[in-house]
């Protein structure tokens, strides 16, 4: 007899819980949609594409996983479009295609890092950009302007659905508990996991705030496991 695969999961986020994936599937449904109609009112002397192929990989993030630091508003505004502008100016300037692919994905990702705007689907807006060089008009109105449509209509969309689905968009980190009480030694302070993020040396696409109160609810159940274990001695 056929199974359904069990839910995919990003850490210990599944798709199946509370963050569903018919959820996420419906926002994006509409956000693109939406993103569509934006593209498609400007006149056809104006837009390359009337809808920007990152732009459905930005909604898989914004609708999917809201809760990301790679998902919100001003990384899918300032991702997208800088790295498509980072595109045109190296399509202009660089005249071998290959060159020119490569160097403008990697200096978006310095661009989206340095003005806290990390958005993976830019790396894929910063290749449309290079491609857009050619087009009759540069790619200069008619690449920036469909795409600027098309992420004002994602996030706008974004912002209403995710909110009134109940996961609030920006992402609002959970405020960690207070520490317990001096005693518990299983606690540890917030200079610990910055320490230990320092010692890691990655990027993780969880915010910060957010892994502290995790870390905190876990502490607090081992706690009150470890006293009901001394109690019963």
């Amino acid at each position: 007899m056929f199974k359904l695969p069990r839910p995919m999961a990003i850490g210990q986020l599944r798709f199946g819980g509370r963050l569903g994936w018919a959820r996420g599937a419906t926002g994006a449904l509409i956000g693109v949609a939406l993103a569509a109609v934006f593209g498609l009112s400007l006149p056809d002397a104006y837009h390359w594409p009337w809808i920007v192929a990152p732009i459905g990989a930005s909604a898989v993030l914004v609708f999917a996983v809201p809760a990301s630091p790679l998902a919100q508003p001003w990384s899918v505004l300032g991702g997208s479009m800088l790295s498509a502008l980072v595109g045109l100016i190296i399509g202009h300037t660089i005249a071998l295609p290959m060159l020119a692919a490569g160097l403008s994905v990697g200096i978006a990702i310095a661009v989206m890092t340095y003005t806290r705007c990390l958005h993976p689907p830019g790396g894929a807006c910063a290749i449309v950009g290079t491609l857009a060089a050619n087009a009759p008009d540069g790619g200069w109105l008619g690449l920036m302007l469909p795409l600027l449509l098309n992420v004002i209509a994602l996030i706008g969309a974004g912002w209403l659905y995710n909110n009134l689905t109940g996961h609030a968009w920006p992402h609002i980190p959970v405020q960690a508990p207070p520490t317990p009480e001096i005693g518990w030694a299983g606690a540890y302070e917030r200079a610990d996991l910055d320490a230990v993020l320092e010692e890691w040396d990655e990027v993780l696409d969880v915010n910060r705030q957010d892994l502290d109160a995790l870390f905190r609810a876990v502490e607090r159940r081992v706690m009150r496991r470890w006293q009901d274990e001394r109690t019963k001695r």
